[in-house]
Parts: structure tokens; sequence; C-alpha cells
């Protein structure tokens, strides 16, 4: 009996892990605005990600999913119809696990600072001055570039999932 109960413990606390950091996409928009107008899109710097590569590979996720939706990206000197940033950030969230019966004084609690990567793109229209289209992203971060360009090309995917947006 008191070996299930150790199972089931380590089993729902892993499941409460994996739960609380699935990729997590907000998007949001002005719903006054015709989206079918816009064709071109220039680049305006943000806050960059902190290592030029992956600032690169966050250009190159976003660009790619503008290009999916039927954008052509120009120089800001064109009059492109949109103008997007990007905004890069890293939190920490903490991960507490424990094992074992603290009911009969064992058991052992671990805390984990896990690092969280929190993506936020913004098309703003150049004739109005005002964002039109927010989209933010946020997933566990790896210290592996290449488990960090998959996540970054997951979150901009999801996001330009839902552009444009529904009409209301």
């Amino acid at each position: 009996m008191k070996l299930k109960r150790i199972a089931l413990v380590a089993v729902f606390s892993q499941v409460l892990a994996l739960t609380a950091f699935a990729q997590k996409i907000l998007v949001d928009s002005d719903s006054s605005v015709d989206f079918s107008k816009f064709k071109t899109y220039a680049w305006r710097t943000g806050t960059p990600a902190p290592s030029p590569l992956m600032d690169q590979r966050v250009i190159a996720a976003i660009n790619t999913q503008m290009a999916s939706k039927g954008f052509v990206k120009v120089d800001a000197d064109k009059n492109p119809d949109l103008i997007i940033t990007y905004h890069a950030a890293v939190d920490y969230e903490t991960q507490i696990t424990s094992t074992g019966y603290y009911y009969y004084g064992g058991g052992t609690t671990y805390v984990d600072k896990i690092p969280v990567g929190t993506l936020l793109v913004e098309m703003d229209d150049p004739a109005t001055h005002k964002v039109v289209w927010r989209g933010q992203g946020s997933d566990t971060m790896s210290d592996k570039p290449d488990k960090i360009a998959k996540k970054i090309n997951q979150v901009a995917e999801k996001m330009f999932k839902k552009y444009p947006p529904e009409k209301k």
C-alpha cells in the first residue's frame, strides 16, 4: 500500500510539472482593423534575445510565419503596411517536487529554478501609429541551442495560427 502511494505521488507531481510548463500562447488584436489591407512589413528593433544567434532565429521564425501568410518583407523606408517589433525575455519559475511520506518523518523536497523564455511580437500600423496585433508565447528554456530554436519555431507557429484574427 505504501509503495502504491509513493508511486502515485511521484506520477502526480510529474504530471503537474509538465502541465505547469506547457507552451502558453496569448494573442490580442484591434477588432476595428481590416487586416486584409496589410500586405507588406518591415522590422523595428525591440528587445532582442540575449544571444545574436537566438536573435537571428527569432527573426527567421517570424519571417517564415509572415511569408506563410502572404506577406512581403520590405525596407522600412518603402512605406510598409505593418511594422513588426519583437521583445524577448527570460524569467525563472520555481518548481517544487516532494517525494516520500512526510507523515512518518521521511521524504525529500527539491526546489528547482526553471528558466522560462517569453517572446512578444507586436504589429503596428504606421499610418495610425497603433498596435493592431500582439502575440505572446512562453515556454521553458533548454541549455541546448537546437532545442531552443525548435521551441522558438513552435511558439511563432502557434501565435501566427491566430493571424489574421477572426472577425468578432
